[in-house]
This record gives C-alpha cells, structure tokens and sequence, in this order.
C-alpha cells in the first residue's frame, strides 16, 4: 500500500469525498466574501467605460464599492483569526525518545508493518483512552518550545510543517497492560497517520480546528461576531466533518487487521476492564486526597493494586491475573516512576482543578503514608467541621436537652417560617437555653432531639438549678440535667458532661422519635455552607497562582455535588470513625477500590454506612449505639480533632 493509504470505507462515502465536502463550505464562504469586490470592479469598470453613464449609478458604485471595501475588511479579520487561531491542544506529559526508546521502536515497527508514516511524538494522557493529534498547527510552531499553563509547549518535531500526528497513550494501559496488549491496541490508532497524511484530509481537519479555534478567541470583549460566523460554518460542516472521521477510523481499523487481529480481540476486555479500575481509583482514592491538598503520586501504580483487587473479588476476572507473569508495557519506559508522578499531577489538574505544580499546600503523598495522612486527616477534618456547625447551632456539648425545657429562638433570631410558637411561651433558665436549629419547623423545637415528648408539659425544666448564666455551646456542658434526656439507663452521665467534641453529643442532637429527622435538615444545610464557604475561600486563595497553570475548575470534575445529607452522612461517619481510633484502637486503612476504610483489629469493618444513613435520615440511634458497644466505643470519650 500506498504511504496514504486507503480512505475508502465499503458502504459508505470515502473519507476523501467528505474532506472535500468540508472544504467546499470554506470556498463557498470565501466567494460570499469576494462576492460584494466583484460586483464592484464591475460597476468600476463599465464606469470607466461609459457604459453606465447617469445617475443613479454614480451613487450606486460608490455604495457598493463601500461595502465590498468593508465585507473584505471583515473577512480579512476573520480569515486571520482562522489562520491565527492556536487550537486546543490536549494537556499530556511529552514523552522524549530518550524516556521511552523502547516504546518509539515498539510504535515504529507497528508502523512499519502497516505502511503509514510513523508519529512524529508519543505522549502521555491520564485516561483510559489512546488517539492521534495534529499539533502542527502555525499557531504551535510560532509557540516555540514556550510552555502555557504548565503544558510542554510543542518544541519538538511535532510542530514542524507536515509533521505526523503525535501519537497519546492513556497512561493507565502502560502500567495495567503487557506488552504484547499494548501493541495489540495502539495498531488501529497507529493506522491512522496514514489518512491523515492525505493532503485533502490534513486540510480539511485544519480549517475545523481553525473555526473551533476562533469560537474560543470570540468570546473576548468585543470579539462577538467572530464566534457567530466560526459558529456558523462550523454547523454548515459538522455533518461532513463526523462523516470524515468515520471514514478515516474505518481506514484505519481496516488496515490494522492483518497486525495481532486475535490478540487485539482479548486486549480490549483489559481496555475495559481498566476503565473501570481506573474510575474507582480516582473518585474513591484519588479525589479524597486532592480535597485534603494532597495528590497521590503514583495512580498508575495504584491502578494495578485496585485491579488485582478487584480480579481477587471478581471470580470472572481470575483469569486476568494469570497475565501479571509477563512484561508490563511501563518496562517500555526508561523511569516509569519518574513518568507515573507527572501523569498523577496532571490527572490532580485535570479532574479536580489542582494547581500545576507542586507546592507546600500541594504536595504529593506516597500510598504507604495514605491512611496517616489522607484519611486520618480527612476523617478528622469532617469531624471538626461537624462540630463547629453544632457550635454554630448554639447546641450544648453535654448531655441531650431535657424535653420539658421549653427553648427560646437565639439572637438574632431566626424567620418566622422557622421559629416555633412554644419558643416565645416562658423564659427558660440561661444555662438550659439552646436555639431553634435552621430549617426545623412545627412542633419539633418544643420537643428534646432525641428524646420523647414529655406527657407533663407542667413538669418543671430541671431536676437541678442551673447554675448560673453560662454561655452556649462546649463551654456550656457541666451543670446540664440528664433527666429525660432519651439516653438509656446504663449510660451514667458522666462528671464532666460530656463536655468537648463527642459522639455522644451528635448522637443526641439528631435523635428523632418522630423519625422526620428535622435536626439533621437543620446541620446538614449548615455543614453545605460551611464547606462552600472553605472552597470559596481556598479558591480566592489560589487565584493569583492560577496565571501560573491552575485551572479555575476541574476541566472533567469526577462528582456532581453532594446532597446536604450525604455531606451529613460523610461527616457522622468520619467522627465515628475517629471515635474509634481515639477509644477502640481502630486504625485508618486504604482499600484501593473504595478509598478510606476503618479497620478494627486489622480487618475492615463495612457495616457502618447502613447504622449512619438509619441515624441520619431516620432519627435513629439504636443501630449505630448497638455497633459502637460491639466495637468497643466510648460516645462519650471526647475526640481529637485537628
């Protein structure tokens, strides 16, 4: 074959016929632009001649002559910012010859086997895909070796005229796949420099990326019209454009069968299979870190742990361990460690928005110091914020409210909508006093969270004087009455009444009988605006490194946002979890397909999410009371926080 190659696809319109379509829209646009010149030299012409002699056409000429001086004015603008345009280059690690010679030859070979020119670069891209990528563009040449937002700019042979597409690897294959796999799987992508070698093609593909460039340049001030007209043509080729691509994946694919066809039929249920590993590894292990300001600094690494992981679980993929025996393509790389901590970092930027560059409130960790570092930290974390929410909703840090203590709206007080009739019915002692949590409605603040309405409302607020005004919140703990307080009876109160951070203390607030658990409405709104508060906060903060290659958000977030009762539900389970380290000799723990994980006496224990979620959303604190005795918990113990 041909260094071209083939474009034709059986059945359907040649990849060629399509470039050629492509380009005749941007020849037609062209005449529209010349149209109005024409037309003008015309009448100039038969001026001059005196073949429209009179008026009107005097008037006439000079009125079309002003508007052919300025459609040509406007097309030359947009002509330019076409040509100009610098498109969107894909954020990868380059990967030098001398990196990875192994690799270049194994990509050269495929080459040479399917007779297509070779790609010009190989590089590196966080994600479980491999594509081919035109960055020949003048734009890029004019860049030079000049890097924008922490991306290599294209200094290297890719950039020069009529360079071959650079060739991306999604760097999960390299480190999960063999070599053989590997190869398997980049022959159809390889194939593909053949069509785009096509002069038809390569011109085709530019002019797209030409109008998908000044789009992004017309939303500047100013600069409006120029994204309508690219936004225009690009709706009168897209059919054309897709067409195209079509046509030259089928050439490519047709051309790559004769180059391990069998062995590329098992390699793409590994393509799938790390997919899958590599989601969970980023949205259960990754993401947790990069909130903490930490990023893991070897995800590659980690995406095989979470794969034999899962292989172990999964008795359908046992037999992809047996592969773990032959070579694994990251031998390919001269200092695959070296390869994986820079593909980990622009995963950290691409996926949740992380600054370019490590820096001291971004710094790497290594999957040995995780549970210490990440998830201890992050369990403790939630925790602190948890209780500053309560410290907000002025609720003590002792035992439970009494339920005959009638309660009384905080200043400033709350809306109408939210303040409950009884709060305004008789003063109650200062030290027995808690405010109406936000978002509780009804009755539900004359009642005790967590206790049973009380049959006397007669009954008075206390078995004990309060002793004395006290102010509200931790400080406010000694001195309260258990009395009523809905704990059971072989749970003594102790001396300090559970004053500080404790279990005992949560538990008591979002006890709900009723079972419409309005108290946890109440915290979870008040933890939602809390962390956004921080994230606005820690944004503002890295605003003036963002010129430097952080990007604003995460280009590919990994989460929609949470719910204010997941938040709630996160935050409950980390303060448990802290419980237990501080009083049960528990321990954080990483497992590499659900992220933090307690472990007690070494071993996970999963069946603390269902007793949360029965506390959160239901009011009920008998299954999570019933779990902490059984590991040996003291709700009452204060908790560390950081």
């Amino acid at each position: 074959m041909s260094g071209t190659g083939s474009t034709a696809e059986v059945g359907t319109p040649s990849a060629r016929s399509r470039a050629l379509a492509v380009l005749r829209v941007r020849s037609r646009a062209l005449a529209a632009v010349l149209l109005p010149a024409a037309l003008a030299v015309v009448l100039v012409a038969a001026r001059m001649t005196g073949r429209l002699a009179g008026d009107p056409w005097p008037a006439v000429t000079l009125a079309v002559c002003a508007v052919a001086a300025l459609v040509l004015l406007t097309g030359g603008i947009f002509g330019a910012v076409v040509l100009r345009a610098r498109p969107a280059v894909t954020p990868t690690v380059p990967l030098s010859e001398a990196a990875a010679p192994d690799l270049y030859r194994l990509v050269r070979d495929l080459a040479d086997r399917m007779d297509v020119p070779a790609p010009s670069a190989i590089a590196l891209t966080p994600d479980c895909d491999s594509w081919l990528e035109d960055r020949a563009h003048a734009a890029h040449r004019r860049a030079g070796a000049r890097a924008s937002g922490g991306i290599a700019g294209p200094a290297g042979p890719e950039s020069e005229p009529g360079a071959a597409p650079v060739l991306v690897i999604g760097s999960p294959f390299l480190w999960w796949m063999r070599v053989a796999e590997l190869r398997a799987v980049l022959a159809p992508v390889v194939a593909g420099t053949g069509p785009s070698a096509h002069p038809d093609i390569a011109d085709a593909r530019g002019f797209v990326r030409g109008l998908d460039a000044a789009v992004d340049v017309g939303s500047r001030p100013g600069l409006g019209w120029i994204a309508h007209c690219a936004r225009l043509l690009l709706r009168l080729c897209r059919t054309d454009a897709a067409e195209m691509e079509r046509g030259v994946a089928a050439a490519a694919a047709d051309r790559a069968q004769g180059v391990d066809y069998g062995l590329r039929i098992v390699a793409q249920e590994q393509v799938g299979l790390a997919y899958a590993g590599w989601d969970r590894l980023l949205t259960r292990v990754a993401l947790p870190a990069w909130r903490m300001g930490r990023w893991p600094a070897h995800l590659d690494a980690g995406v095989v742990s979470a794969l034999t992981e899962l292989s172990r679980r999964d008795r359908l993929a046992d037999e992809f361990t047996s592969r773990l025996g032959e070579r694994p393509a990251c031998d390919l790389l001269e200092q695959p460690g070296a390869v994986d901590e820079a593909t980990s970092l622009l995963a950290a930027r691409l996926f949740h928005g992380g600054p370019a560059e490590a820096g001291p409130d971004w710094s790497p960790v290594d999957w040995a110091a995780y549970p210490e570092e990440v998830v201890d930290r992050k369990w403790r974390t939630e925790a602190s914020r948890l209780h500053t929410a309560l410290d907000a909703l002025s609720v003590p840090a002792g035992l439970p409210r009494s339920p005959q203590t009638p309660q009384t709206p905080p200043k400033p007080p709350v809306p109408a909508a939210t303040a409950a009739p009884a709060a305004a019915q008789s003063p109650a002692p200062a030290a027995a006093q808690s405010p109406v949590p936000a978002g509780a409605s009804g009755p539900a603040p004359a009642a005790t969270r967590g206790s049973a309405p009380s049959p006397a409302p007669s009954a008075a607020p206390s078995s004990a004087p309060s002793p004395g005004p006290a102010p509200a919140g931790p400080s406010a703990g000694p001195g309260r009455d258990a009395a009523g307080g809905g704990l059971p009876a072989s749970v003594p109160p102790a001396e300090d009444g559970f004053g500080g951070p404790t279990l005992e203390r949560v538990l008591a607030y979002l006890t709900d009988p009723t079972g419409e658990a309005a108290a946890g409405d109440a915290l979870a709104g008040r933890i939602g605006g809390d962390l956004a508060r921080e994230e606005r906060a820690a944004g503002s903060a890295e605003d003036p490194g963002r010129t430097g290659g952080a990007d604003t958000l995460p280009l590919f977030p990994l989460q929609p946002p949470r719910s204010g009762r997941d938040l709630l539900a996160d935050h409950v389970t980390a303060l448990v979890c802290c419980a237990a380290v501080d009083s049960a000799g528990a321990a954080p723990g990483l497992d590499w397909l659900d992220g933090p994980v307690l472990l007690v006496g070494g071993r996970r224990r999963a069946d603390l999410a269902p007793r949360v979620l029965s506390l959160v959303e239901d009011g009920d604190p008998a299954p999570l009371r019933e779990w902490l005795a059984e590991v040996g918990v003291r709700p009452e113990k204060p908790v560390r926080l950081v």
